[in-house]
């Protein structure tokens, strides 16, 4: 359809009730739709759904926040943070604009940057229209009540598992036994 001729026929069309989607100028539920689709191919839940990195998933607390943080040498220890709209542990308060400038500037409302380990750098090269489409998608997320623990500075005490780039040296001196059980 001849896009002059849609806009000409936008009332009618709105008015009779039928919603059409045109290209990337879909309605909100085609926005939901594309957020979903790249949250998923940007592999999010990997770092923010419990239990994903011992091989099961909660998906009753899908993107709710980790349960293993990363430890960067000299910056601490960082937990995957809950990104459901739930408004005490999520990303409830925050506006749509604040979540795009977090996961493509690495600047969180607080001014705190995003640890090296969340791949800003890469998700600034998405498209504004696909920017905004997975803040509306986790924003239309079943908010989980879920409070990560952390950040956790280089001095602090960890309370949870975490994941540790070693060098070969190092990861050679360790003990190969398995660790004791985490209370």
């Amino acid at each position: 359809m001849n896009r002059n001729l849609l806009f000409m026929l936008a009332p009618v069309i709105l008015l009779s009730g039928i919603v059409i989607s045109v290209g990337n100028a879909g309605g909100a539920e085609s926005l939901v739709e594309r957020g979903k689709y790249l949250v998923t191919f940007g592999g999010c839940n990997d770092c923010h759904t419990p239990g994903y990195f011992f091989g099961k998933p909660d998906m009753n607390r899908y993107l709710g926040g980790s349960d293993v943080g990363f430890a960067i040498p000299g910056l601490g220890v960082f937990v995957g943070p809950n990104l459901t709209p739930d408004k005490q542990t999520g990303l409830g308060n925050w506006t749509r604009q604040q979540i795009v400038t977090a996961f493509t500037t690495g600047k969180l409302p607080s001014g705190r940057i995003l640890a090296p380990v969340m791949p800003w750098r890469a998700y600034s090269q998405l498209s504004e229209e696909d920017a905004q489409a997975i803040a509306v998608y986790l924003q239309s997320l079943k908010p989980v009540d879920h409070q990560v623990p952390g950040p956790f500075g280089p001095t602090q005490k960890v309370t949870v598992f975490v994941h540790t780039a070693l060098p070969a040296v190092v990861y050679n001196g360790l003990s190969k036994s398995p660790p004791s059980p985490v209370n």
